[in-house]
């Protein structure tokens, strides 16, 4: 499937050719075709970021720490991943049916990671952890395709500000903690 044809004109004979199997060996592991194949290869590549990404981020202490890594090193893999770049480039249309219809599954995904962080900190009051995890898990998903003002292949350069401004409004602000005391 990395062949210069694309997705769209890529046929089960040419994946198989890749793969050095026969095309009945395809169509035995893939009855559905080549639409189950290429679902097959996007979900075994959305496992494997994934897979990834909690690598890189599993021993972070701390919140920041888990949006300062885990927004850096998602930025770089989406924009170094060659295939999903050309598939951008080309042939966009290919990937909206499943980002949309995965895209609820993993903003849920990625909140859900970062609730046990979120219930560590002391958030602002009426503040729900799931809602905040939701809002990060946006703010993350927007930071990874769209970095803004950043520069997220200089990891120094930005993730103080990065990570602060994804969740300033959630946390309790430090002046009412120095007030409380």
């Amino acid at each position: 499937m990395r062949g210069p044809l694309g997705i769209a004109k890529t046929t089960v004979e040419d994946a198989a050719r890749e793969a050095g199997v026969s095309r009945a060996t395809l169509y035995r592991y893939f009855p559905g075709g080549r639409d189950e194949l290429i679902a097959a290869v996007v979900g075994f590549e959305f496992a494997r970021f994934f897979d990834r990404l909690y690598d890189e981020v599993r021993d972070a202490a701390s919140l920041e720490e888990v949006l300062e890594r885990g927004i850096g090193f998602a930025h770089q893999a989406v924009v170094g991943h060659a295939v999903l770049q050309r598939i951008l480039a080309t042939e966009p249309e290919l990937l909206e049916p499943t980002l949309t219809i995965e895209g609820s599954q993993i903003l849920g995904a990625i909140a859900e990671f970062l609730v046990p962080y979120l219930e560590r900190h002391e958030l602002a009051p009426g503040v729900d952890v799931a809602e905040a995890a939701d809002f990060l898990a946006r703010m993350a998903l927007s930071h990874i395709t769209s970095p803004g003002r950043w520069d997220l292949a200089d990891p120094p350069s930005w993730p103080a500000s990065c990570a602060s401004s994804c969740w300033r409004g959630s946390r309790r602000p430090r002046f009412a903690e120095s007030a409380g005391r």
